[in-house]
């Protein structure tokens, strides 16, 4: 699958043996808030979870999850690896979100986002996702705010 801003990008369900990739992936984007690799495995396998890489060669570039409620879906992370953050990959991820959402019947697409972290402001609010409001502190140990905000998914009977 190609981003159209680059070499072609395959799509794939993640699993657990995904996890060492995706446990340094995760480091490298998140820090000292990235999920331990236990975490990692527990929340691949959760139940109503699924997640999505992106590879390029052979190689974890990014992914995605999803939580679903029977109701709403919620993302839970989109992360790119920082050297092809930009060409698409993130887009791509959070597309394959939203199809999937709505091939589950969710209603909404909910998500908690950092005030700070413009790029994926802009991904979201490009995709459609509309502010709902502010979550004071949410990110640990940081103690950053968090936007929330939430895309409709389902039409309304006319």
């Amino acid at each position: 699958m190609s981003t159209g801003r680059g070499p072609d990008v395959r799509l794939r369900d993640l699993t657990l043996e995904d996890v060492p990739a995706l446990d340094v992936l995760e480091k490298q984007l998140f820090g000292p808030g990235a999920w331990s690799r236990q975490g990692l495995a527990d929340e691949i396998v959760g139940p109503g979870r699924w997640y999505v890489g992106a590879e390029l060669g052979g190689r974890l570039v990014g992914y995605a999850g999803l939580w679903f409620d029977g109701q709403d879906a919620q993302v839970m992370t989109v992360g790119t690896a920082q050297a092809h953050q930009g060409r698409g990959v993130g887009r791509l991820l959070l597309d394959a979100l939203v199809e999937r959402a709505r091939t589950l019947g969710a209603e909404v697409l909910l998500l908690e986002v950092r005030v700070d972290n413009e790029p994926a402001l802009r991904l979201y609010a490009a995709a459609g996702f509309e502010q709902l409001g502010r979550r004071r502190g949410y990110y640990q140990p940081e103690n950053v705010d968090a936007w929330t905000m939430r895309l409709p998914l389902q039409q309304a009977d006319a």
